[in-house]
């Protein structure tokens, strides 16, 4: 076995992960910018986000037969030259519906290397190594979001530089663009060591290219073991052939009741706590406590190491103490954090002094501040009701935020500490358990399709939590929002608590007879 080898292949393609993640999170840097720019409404800043989303949701539902068709390198070259594509063009915006077009051409990257990149590393990786190897593709996707966290605070940073090719390149006034085109750099080389990597031995072989597959299988595997696995190979492809296949009626028959609550009950919660809304929105929520823009950004980066650290550390812990014993107590530290989260923004005041309406006069020129003067606020809609009263349409989105930001009075550690052990409790337990939970609870002749329909619905409330975000602050609050979150994620602890038994140690077939009833 060339062990190098393959794990120089596994490497490249789960590049593709590290683009998902790059992708999917770099706007939380953007959206700070581009509502003044576009001129947008809460719903229309959820849909910059949420857009991404929607068509990698989609196109989950044909990346798996189009690779069966085309082949999965091919496919995977296709993702790196959209990512570039919409890095480009989202970067070149001038128009809303442009912009939202430019990102969904990248959501359809996203749901081609969500479905194709942990395929192709398994169909190549030998026995032994697999698990290790399918699992490069989790880490590049968290590595990806650390690294656009970082990448939206240096191009930022580089906004306050009196450099002369700052100016020249207009980073200074144009940050959000550059914080979306950097995407165009791994991108193309994602494309370029794609042409490094071989076809996948079994979509070969599934083509009846025998050969060609037999020389990558020994190339990975050793000649012993490929020959084996070959065999192995061509059998599972005839015993498919004769197989009748599975109908998505079956997943609502009786027996399957009990593993298909477990399924959409673990799918929902894990979206519906709100991670994407922290992943995506991370930046503007820092801002809402008031820490400044720069603070913003460099916290931003403490999530991503914070997911990151704690991804690892569940992907040792998985298999020595358990799925459930995880998801029970990551899910107990969700419900905490969103409560710190909430009460920080529920005693939260908001007020103006002197000093602070002198300092906002050099960017709301405007003698309706004096309005303002030592009056206290409970709430950030009553202060945001305030706002509209006196000042009507004449603040933009930019001079709203800044007027809020200076005026709330909250301890942002609290903030900050919640949102970091949401993180973290999330990493390690609803992020990674989902997925191998899904590969362990269902039914082997239904498990394809029983993956599909959970992952849909998650997908579909990842869609809604970003979409409806910024509407829930402007409308319902930042304290009660995240009171929700934690309410949602109680929930999930109860129900899984209940109907969940612990998968570890035990085989598929011990599983079917537990989980499906006769």
């Amino acid at each position: 076995m060339n062990k190098a080898y393959v794990i120089r292949v596994a490497f490249i393609v789960a590049l593709g992960g590290f683009l998902m993640g790059f992708d999917a999170s770099v706007i939380s840097g953007v959206v700070r910018f581009i509502e003044p720019y576009f001129e947008l409404s809460k719903i229309q800043l959820g849909w910059a986000v949420a857009c991404l989303t929607l068509t990698a949701t989609l196109t989950m539902f044909v990346a798996g037969p189009i690779s069966d068709r085309i082949g999965r390198k091919k496919i995977l070259t296709y993702a790196a030259i959209l990512y570039a594509i919409s890095a480009l063009t989202s970067a070149m915006a001038t128009e809303f519906w442009f912009f939202i077009i430019a990102r969904m051409i990248g959501g359809i990257g996203v749901g081609i290397s969500l479905i194709i990149a942990p395929m192709y590393i398994a169909e190549i990786s030998p026995p032994k190594i697999r698990g290790r190897l399918v699992s490069f593709n989790q880490l590049n996707i968290v590595i990806g979001i650390s690294a656009a966290f970082f990448s939206n605070y240096i191009i930022l940073k580089l906004t306050n530089s009196d450099s002369l090719w700052v100016k020249t390149m207009q980073i200074d006034t144009q940050a959000w663009r550059y914080m979306l085109g950097v995407e165009f750099i791994p991108a193309l080389f994602y494309f370029i060591c794609l042409f490094f990597v071989p076809r996948s031995p079994r979509w070969l072989a599934l083509k009846g290219f025998d050969d060609k597959a037999l020389v990558i299988m020994k190339k990975t595997s050793g000649e012993e073991i490929a020959l084996q696995e070959f065999k192995a190979i061509k059998e599972s492809i005839k015993n498919d052939s004769n197989k009748e296949k599975a109908h998505i009626k079956e997943l609502f028959k009786p027996a399957m009741k009990l593993v298909m609550i477990i399924g959409i009950v673990i799918a929902i919660t894990q979206q519906i706590t709100g991670i994407n809304a922290v992943f995506f929105y991370a930046p503007m929520i820092f801002e809402q406590s008031g820490v400044g823009l720069d603070a913003s950004f460099s916290q931003a980066i403490l999530v991503g190491l914070t997911n990151l650290v704690f991804t690892i550390v569940a992907i040792w812990l998985i298999d020595k103490l358990g799925r459930k014993p995880l998801l029970m107590i990551g899910i107990s530290g969700i419900i905490v954090s969103m409560f710190v989260i909430g009460m920080a923004f529920k005693t939260a005041n908001y007020s103006l002094t002197t000093e602070k309406i002198n300092k906002l006069t050099e960017v709301i020129n405007n003698d309706k501040l004096t309005q303002f003067e030592n009056k206290q606020f409970e709430s950030d809609l009553e202060f945001r009701k305030e706002i509209r009263t006196v000042f009507g349409n004449e603040l933009n989105k930019e001079q709203e935020t800044i007027l809020m930001t200076n005026a709330i009075d909250i301890n942002p550690m609290l903030v900050l500490f919640g949102i970091i052990g949401f993180v973290a409790s999330f990493a390690c337990s609803l992020g990674p358990v989902m997925w191998v939970l899904f590969s362990e609870l269902f039914p082997n002749r239904l498990r394809g399709l029983a993956i599909s329909f959970a992952g849909t619905i998650n997908s579909a409330f990842s869609f809604l939590v970003q979409l409806v975000f910024p509407w829930e602050l402007a409308n319902i609050g930042n304290s009660t929002t995240f009171f929700i979150y934690g309410a949602f994620a109680l929930v999930g602890l109860v129900l899984l608590h209940k109907y969940l038994p612990e998968t570890k140690g035990k085989s598929l077939e011990e599983l079917e007879k537990i989980l499906i009833k006769s």
